[in-house]
Formats: structure tokens, sequence, C-alpha cells
């Protein structure tokens, strides 16, 4: 049987199933899957110094933010000034509660939940090891639900929607909370799943030492999605983490079928119902995506423009139409070129979340341009729309198992060898 530390050296590739025996790694360096490259572990220097360093300072630039005022504009004379915690108020106030509990999970709390958790599981804490293994499950769980950056990205673009019609003027708020930005992006990245998951619990030792650059699933093991160990392929639990999985994710491509086209059927009306509403002198204006970019291209803000066609139209719909494509093709009815077919997978996963900016636009418009009958600006129903848009197909492409596109091409491989024999 092999011991612990030997064992912690074999690692399954979670996007292509290859087993890998790591070398010793470099402090400061990272060790990537020879097929197709992607991140399996990394050496980081002081790996607990430094993400706690990071995690605390972006928690206490994160409350700084949330005290002060953030923003401010001024139009004909007439001031409006907002604190992160009014954005989602206003639109409470406005019957969007869910717009409001969108804003106030994925840019306030699951980033504030994920630096608390890193601080707690990367130091010896004193902590019970299920409530060590339950917050590491979640944390990983909600590592691409933080959407502290898109939030900032949408605050520019509306400072630029902004300008035309009055000043904006920066305040004490905005400063600590693009620091948290950093920070927070900077203390994940400081943070090794593998070596995390070492700290809580010992890795599970297996019967007969694996086979490298072979597939798990040939050699009858399977990885786990939650810890990264290695189990045997008829093992349901995870002995380290408790997580109950199989060898691929069961019913993958029915479960991304079904919420892509959900998805589908809601991005239509996403687009067609006004996504917010313009009231200026007493006239309400609605206004759906594409009327948006229109008039940022006609009053000449082309960057903008461009930033709010691509993200919120272009790569909605190529997202829809790439997961589309990673599904016929790992069904076995596809191009065969699993590398073409993975970097697609990372494309997407990458670029998801993204769409979200015109919903943050939207955000901080109504939350600020409270003028009145001078100009105001209310969320509709076309941004709740969009946003489980956005929210569904994020889903559908964690539901996908890009092992799939890799099991096939094994597969193909074997009839070519035994139709090349015949």
């Amino acid at each position: 049987m092999c011991s612990a530390d030997k064992t912690g050296a074999w690692i399954l590739c979670p996007q292509c199933d290859l087993m890998v025996k790591l070398p010793d790694i470099p402090v400061g360096s990272r060790a990537t899957c020879p097929r197709c490259h992607t991140n399996l572990a990394a050496n980081w220097h002081e790996p607990r110094k430094r993400p706690t360093g990071y995690a605390l300072a972006a928690l206490f630039m994160l409350l700084l933010a949330n005290l002060f005022p953030f923003i401010n504009m001024k139009v004909a004379g007439i001031s409006s000034q907002i604190s992160l915690m009014q954005i989602p108020r206003v639109m409470v106030t406005e019957d969007y509660g869910s717009l409001a509990t969108l804003f106030l999970l994925f840019v306030q709390a699951i980033p504030a939940f994920c630096m608390l958790a890193i601080i707690l599981l990367v130091n010896p804490v004193r902590l019970p090891v299920g409530l060590k293994r339950i917050l590491a499950r979640i944390l990983f769980q909600l590592r691409n639900w933080g959407m502290a950056e898109i939030f900032m990205a949408g605050v520019l673009v509306s400072f630029v929607k902004l300008m035309a019609y009055g000043e904006i003027g920066l305040q004490t708020s905005f400063w600590p909370w693009c620091l948290f930005c950093v920070l927070h992006l900077r203390a994940f990245q400081c943070v090794d799943r593998r070596w995390l998951w070492q700290q809580i619990a010992p890795t599970p030792a297996l019967q007969n030492p694996p086979k490298v650059g072979v597939t798990g699933l040939r050699q009858g093991l399977r990885s786990c999605p939650c810890c990264t160990a290695v189990l045997p392929v008829d093992q349901r639990a995870c002995t380290r983490c408790g997580v109950i999985a199989h060898a691929r994710r069961k019913h993958s491509l029915q479960w991304t079928l079904a919420l892509l086209m959900t998805s589908v059927m809601l991005y239509v009306p996403a687009n067609i119902l006004p996504i917010m509403v313009t009231e200026m002198l007493g006239t309400a204006s609605p206004s759906n995506i594409m009327a948006g970019v229109i008039l940022l291209w006609s009053d000449g803000s082309y960057p903008v423009a461009l930033v709010i066609f691509i993200a919120s139209i272009m790569v909605p719909t190529l997202k829809m139409l790439a997961i589309g494509w990673l599904c016929w093709d790992a069904s076995g009815r596809g191009s065969r070129d699993s590398h073409k077919m993975h970097f697609i997978y990372e494309v997407v996963e990458f670029v998801g979340r993204w769409s979200m900016i015109d919903v943050f636009v939207i955000a901080v418009l109504s939350a600020l341009v409270r003028m009145g009958q001078l100009m105001s600006v209310y969320p509709a129903w076309g941004a709740v729309l969009f946003a489980l848009v956005v929210i569904l197909t994020m889903i559908a492409a964690m539901t996908f198992d890009p092992r799939l596109t890799w099991d096939r091409e094994r597969e193909n491989k074997i009839k070519e060898l035994r139709l090349d024999g015949n």
C-alpha cells in the first residue's frame, strides 16, 4: 500500500483525467498537465502568511468601502450621492429585491465569506475537522461566484455613461473598494487547493501505485472533484472531504443541455424587454440592451459601446453556442479535436461571469441617478431575466464534464485502430 506522502504525489487531471506524478515543485512555480496544460498544483512562498495577509487586508478594505460614500453626481446644480449599501436598498425600494439579493451575494457576501474562510483554513486555527471540511468545500465551490472585480468594471462603464449628463465625483470609499478587488483576487491566487486539503486531512492511501500517462478511468481510479484525492472508481464517498461523486459527473450532458435550453428561452425576452427606464423631465424612456449600445455609439462612446456589446450580447450568445458545441462533441458527433474543445471550454469558463457587467451598470445607475423629475433611472424586468441567463449559463458550464471530450477521443482512436486492423 502506498504511504500518504507517496500517494500525495499522484494527481488525476480534473480536465482530461490523465494520471500525473507530481515532481518537487520549486517555490513560486506551478505544475501543469502535460496533455491539456491545466494547472494541477503550485508551491507558493509562505503559503500561510501571504494569503492570510491579503485576505485580512481585503476584509479591512471591504469594511472601509462600506462605511463611507462611494460616488456622487451633479446635474444642473442638483447633487446625488450613494454608498455601496444604498445600492441594494434602492433596488428593494423599487420592488427589485431579486437584483438586490444578487448584488449582496455576488459583490459583498461571497467575496467576504471566501476571505474569512481562507484565513481560518490556511492557519492552524483550532476548529473541528468536520467544520474545516465544510468550509473548504464551500470555498472552492464559491470561488467563481465572487464578482467584486466585475462590479468595479460596471462602475467604470457607468461613469462613461453619466459623463454626458453631469459631473461624476469619486468619494472616500471608492479607493478602498479598488484595493479590495485586487487583494481578494490575490488572496485566492496564493491558495493551492491540493496543499490546503493536505493541511486538513491526509491523502487517502492507494492499494497499488498508479500508472503515469494513463487515464484514471482505464486504471479503475477517479479524482475527487473537491479535494483532488485519487480514489478507486467504485468508491462513491471520498474519505477525506466526504463528497459523494462518480468517475464522471452523472448525467452531465443532460443537465448541461437542460440548463442551456432554459437560458436560451430566457435570453430572447431578456434582449427584447427593457432592462432600465430613464426618466427625464417627466418623460420615461425604456431601453433594452441593444438600444443602450446604439445610444452609446451614437454619442461617440465607442469603447464603452463595444464593451457593453461584447459583454452583454456577443459573449452570452457565443457562450451558449460554445456550450452546445461542447455537448455535441462530447456525445461523439463532433470534430474529435480534444485540444481545441478543451480550449473552448476554458474560454467559456473564464468569460461567463463578465456578462454580469451590464446588470451591475444598471444597479449603479438606478441607485445614483435619483434627481426627481429632472432625471431618474429605474431597473426593469429585462435586467432580472438577463441576470438569470448569465447564472444559468455559468451553472451549465459547471455541470459539463470536460473529461467526456477526452474519453471520446480515446474511443475514436480505438475504433480507428480496429478499422485499420481489419
